[in-house]
């Protein structure tokens, strides 16, 4: 028996020293390789942040958003039970966390911006106070349209059930928070971060708002998954869409230079009370659709549409487009 362990023992060692020796001859390939890639930020289009700031991480967006919620809607976030006689504490508590790494988080954006950007710039970092100050100054607005928002959900989805439901299940509500946040950071000229929060919200939510579109009150995005807003898109009060609703740009102008051209309204304009239903695609910086329209669902729009106006596909095999407008009847 013993010997039988013996040799046991003895093949095992073997083995392990064989690993050894394998696991050194692949690891000495790695510094040949790690030159190689060094050697490849030499590149003109070498995608690589060597020598900038660092930006906001993964970490602080994600800590950002926990404490904007937190504080948008005290109560419905976190372990702590609230009441009256605390919540003051707890708010205050909060919001210092949030200046913190916000103004940090504004900072190291502007810095990544900055004319000096390979040392710590002064003027940088009390711009990222003083903006983390003013984001922190709308809060109560920004809980007035989101109070809103929520209200549009209620009373254009028979399924939600209270608002508690609403702030917690719908993604549409969490996309739309997270861009009302981005969007007046967006507007305070802060870089990257606005980008970064609603491109946060993408990835959970499959809803992708750009911080620049403007949206109004009472805004409702039913199911939310593939809905795509584009930076230049305005949209009036009381509007409702669907899931998968794209509004977008046409072909991009460019230079003589064959450069884009940046700058110009790309996205269509929704008037007040419109509703848009799932999978509709509308295009372009000139289309607007009028008050009170509807807009039935897998139409494609690159043109006006009048007030009132209600565009659907017909269901046979012609699948023509028909637009029923008060005054009369166009069809395409």
């Amino acid at each position: 028996m013993s010997k039988k362990i013996d040799e046991i023992l003895k093949n095992t060692a073997c083995a392990k020293t064989q690993e050894a020796d394998l696991e050194n001859v692949y690891t000495a390939k790695l510094p040949s390789i790690t030159k190689k890639i060094v050697k490849s930020l030499e590149s003109e289009f070498s995608l690589d942040h060597v020598g900038f700031p660092m930006v906001p991480s993964d970490e602080s967006i994600f800590e950002i958003v926990e404490l904007m919620r937190a504080i948008l809607f005290p109560g419905y976030f976190g372990e702590q039970e609230l009441d009256r006689p605390n919540v003051e504490y707890y708010l205050g508590s909060k919001i210092i966390a949030l200046y913190k790494i916000l103004s940090q988080q504004i900072s190291k954006c502007k810095m990544h911006d900055c004319k000096d950007r390979l040392k710590v710039c002064s003027k940088c970092t009390a711009v990222g106070k003083i903006e983390a100050i003013n984001f922190i100054n709308k809060i109560p607005e920004l809980r007035e349209k989101l109070s809103k928002d929520c209200r549009a959900a209620l009373d254009g989805d028979p399924a939600a059930q209270s608002a508690d439901e609403v702030v917690f299940c719908y993604p549409g509500f969490f996309a739309v928070t997270i861009y009302r946040a981005a969007h007046e950071l967006h507007i305070q000229n802060i870089p990257l971060l606005p980008r970064m929060l609603t491109e946060y919200a993408h990835a959970k939510t499959g809803c992708d708002i750009h911080p620049g579109a403007n949206i109004g009150e009472s805004f409702f995005i039913d199911h939310a998954t593939g809905v795509v807003i584009g930076e230049t898109t305005v949209i009036g009060n009381s509007v409702k869409i669907y899931q998968g609703v794209t509004l977008g740009a046409l072909s991009f102008p460019r230079d003589e230079n064959g450069n884009i051209i940046r700058n110009r309204k790309r996205h269509p304009t929704i008037e007040d009370n419109a509703v848009i239903y799932s999978n509709a695609t509308i295009l372009g910086g000139d289309t607007i659709i009028g008050k009170n329209a509807v807009i039935g669902g897998n139409v494609w729009i690159t043109r006006s549409i009048a007030a009132g106006s209600k565009v659907i596909i017909t269901p046979d095999e012609s699948q023509r487009l028909i637009i029923d407008q008060k005054k009369d009847k166009q069809k395409k």
